[in-house]
């Protein structure tokens, strides 16, 4: 039990199954303690600045995780605080998630040095952080997003630059997932965009990780999903539940690898 004694506190302004739960079973099986806060019961919700907050946790807590709306409130938390600060998720990264896939596919395929992953649909947070992820590993990424839904530009243009393998991105489906190793997807409307869901349905019609787009891939490709899932709509039901599917491993696998990160930031 390395985290024996030692608390995280989790700041959640956006609801979450696998990002508590996984939080907070991991911080049990290490010996820690998790504890859950919403920022309407505390006085963050009452006009407390993000600073002052960040510095009164940190006499009281060993870490903090954040899920949160804007990527600058875990940097402005993390620029007062003086404890380690996890990304949960914003809208603009989910980097416990990429971390959590990454380690899914070495799992999988023994390896994401040389491959081909392909993202289709949104260019929400997961496609920026797997932009983030090629510009600093050896893979292949190629993405398909409608146009007026791309990942955010700044990301994509540093993708572009450093990525060693190449960051393409596609209008069509096909070309991105031709010759896949990994074929990723995320829901098409995300937290907060509910409101669009309708129109997006219609942007995204041609979008959807199917039987006959799964037929440009490698035989052997696996799918990918961050979850929670709409059957039906970015993934069929076939594909979600077949047997190229990994999401229930990939699910899992937050437990592991948060466990490692909390040790690595909080085990000292």
């Amino acid at each position: 039990q390395p985290l024996a004694g030692k608390t995280l506190g989790m700041v959640f302004d956006k609801s979450s199954t696998r990002t508590r739960l996984s939080f907070e079973a991991g911080m049990y099986q290490l010996g820690g303690l998790a504890i859950y806060l919403n920022s309407r019961d505390t006085q963050l919700g009452r006009g407390e600045s993000i600073a002052d907050t960040a510095r009164i946790v940190s006499r009281y807590l060993d870490a903090v995780m954040i899920r949160t709306f804007a990527q600058e409130t875990v940097e402005e938390f993390a620029r007062h605080a003086s404890i380690p600060i996890i990304n949960g998720l914003t809208d603009l990264m989910h980097p416990c998630q990429i971390v959590s896939d990454l380690f899914t596919i070495v799992e999988k395929k023994g390896t994401y040095e040389g491959l081909k992953i392909a993202y289709v649909g949104d260019g929400n947070n997961m496609a920026n952080s797997w932009i983030d992820a090629a510009a600093k590993l050896p893979f292949k990424l190629t993405l398909a997003c409608p146009k007026g839904y791309d990942p955010d530009a700044r990301i994509l243009e540093r993708g572009r630059k450093k990525a060693s393998k190449g960051v393409l991105l596609y209008r069509d489906p096909v070309r991105a997932v031709k010759n896949a190793d990994v074929v990723y997807t995320d829901v098409w409307a995300s937290m907060g965009q509910e409101s669009e869901q309708e129109a997006r349905a219609k942007v995204f019609e041609g979008y959807q990780v199917n039987r006959k787009l799964m037929q440009h891939a490698k035989p052997d490709a696996i799918v990918m999903h961050c979850l929670p899932a709409h059957r039906g709509e970015e993934i069929s039901a076939e594909i979600l539940d077949g047997p190229r599917s990994v999401v229930w491993d990939e699910a899992e696998n937050r437990l592991h690898v948060q466990k490692a990160i909390l040790e690595i930031l909080m085990g000292k």
